[in-house]
């Protein structure tokens, strides 16, 4: 038994009339979570970024728009709150991460993009995130990794459908 199993049956003996069988779900994919961005974590600790400012670079990074993406852009693209997008790039220009430059299509508005020490930095910090990953998953085949990848991507899909 591991600690969720011990929930559940805590559970099931306190409220033998609730079907407790999501929260055995729940509860592995919520620890599982803190456990595997724990890890990535100190992947990219190891290059000055958190959270936000590694998804900002990664973002700048895998798009196909060399001279930077707007500020708006990004939001649309990146798992960070508008609040935290500012100040994120305030921080990524005060350590020399990206640059703002003029936008040619909009004269009042501007681009982030990559400076050359943020292009490598990413460069070095995506390739140790991807090892980090495959680390954690090493124990699983690909069919294992494949059917987990469609079961999360159904229960993703019927939470989005049950909540509109």
């Amino acid at each position: 038994m591991d600690h969720v199993d011990r929930i559940v049956a805590q559970w099931n003996k306190a409220r033998p009339d609730l079907d407790v069988g999501p929260m055995e779900t729940f509860g592995r994919l919520s620890r599982l979570t803190t456990k595997l961005r724990g890890e990535m974590e100190k992947t990219w600790k190891g290059y000055g970024l958190n959270p936000a400012s590694f998804d900002v670079l990664a973002t700048l990074r895998r798009s196909d728009k060399p001279d930077g993406l707007s500020p708006g852009e990004l939001l649309e693209l990146t798992m960070v709150t508008s609040g935290t997008m500012t100040n994120r790039i305030d921080q990524l220009v005060k350590v020399g991460l990206v640059e703002r430059v003029p936008n040619p299509e909009d004269k009042r508005g501007f681009l982030i993009r990559l400076s050359k020490t943020g292009f490598s930095t990413i460069e070095k910090a995506v390739s140790d995130h991807v090892e980090t990953q495959h680390r954690l998953l090493q124990g699983m085949s690909s069919t294992q990794r494949d059917e987990l990848n469609r079961l999360l991507k159904d229960l993703g899909e019927l939470i989005d459908n049950g909540t509109r």
